[in-house]
């Protein structure tokens, strides 16, 4: 049976009212698998279910926060299929949210899954090793983990265009203009820096703090769940597709894509 170490795993600290999640995978610069999806949930869902508990930071060993997903583990023809509880809290926020505060530090890679993990939590406080990109389209897919629309209330629709249609890399400095993170600290400071923020939030009154944030979403409700609504139909339009075959296919044999556009 393969250990943590080479599978990958996330473990929890309490320290007062703070609950730290920490996901390790470092042999694969935090690449996500099904079972490590899976324990991030049930991590969440501990973490919303204590009421001891009052703030969650989620953070990532290593040098980077993802490479994003283990593709072959989700889409190749051996994946692995995990299936959290329907109750349980998604670690992407679509079917169910915390009204708890979370934040999340990141660092050196966030690609793809990370963005949108970063993007589910309320403050994100970035090392300046930070690289982000939203590649899906390069590897002829799409987001489907919120990226789509969150991207987009975060930054305004130029910002979140420009870096979902280039499928580019941008530094943490540009992460921090277009407001995609509210912090930069010098690598190494972005989980200290996550947690004393952390302790912070946790002096003020836990129930004002989820009533406002229920409030805030109430704001945005209809838009995200028409988006969220959405997703089952962009995923039915592109993983079928020859072009997404042919992006799983290059990422594994490691050269760049050719697209048809079918």
């Amino acid at each position: 049976m393969p250990d943590a170490a080479s599978t990958g795993s996330v473990r929890t600290e309490i320290d007062g009212r703070i609950f730290k999640i920490t996901v390790d995978n470092v042999a694969k610069k935090n690449a996500f698998t099904p079972d490590m999806m899976q324990q991030l949930s049930e991590a969440l869902t501990a973490f919303d279910d204590n009421d001891e508990q009052w703030v969650a930071v989620l953070c990532f060993a290593g040098d980077h926060t993802t490479a994003g997903l283990d593709m072959p583990k989700f889409f190749g023809p051996n994946r692995e299929r995990r299936d959290s509880p329907a109750g349980n809290i998604d670690p992407f926020a679509l079917r169910h949210r915390t009204l708890k505060p979370v934040v999340a530090a990141v660092q050196g890679l966030c690609l793809t899954v990370g963005i949108e993990m970063m993007l589910a939590a309320d403050i994100v406080i970035a090392a300046d090793s930070s690289r982000f990109c939203q590649m899906e389209s390069r590897r002829g897919i799409a987001p489907l983990g919120g990226a789509h629309f969150r991207f987009l209330t975060r930054t305004g629709w130029g910002n979140a265009m420009y870096h979902l249609m280039l499928c580019d890399e941008f530094d943490a400095a540009r992460a921090l203009q277009i407001g995609l993170v509210q912090e930069v600290v010098p690598a190494g400071q972005q989980i200290e820096r996550a947690v004393e923020i952390a302790r912070r939030i946790a002096r003020n009154a836990p129930l004002g703090l989820r009533a406002m944030k229920e409030a805030a979403l109430k704001y945005i409700e209809s838009g995200e769940s028409m988006a969220i609504a959405a997703i089952p139909a962009i995923h039915a339009k592109v993983m079928g597709t020859e072009d997404a075959k042919e992006g799983i296919r290059s990422f594994v044999e490691r050269r760049e894509a050719r697209f048809q556009g079918r």
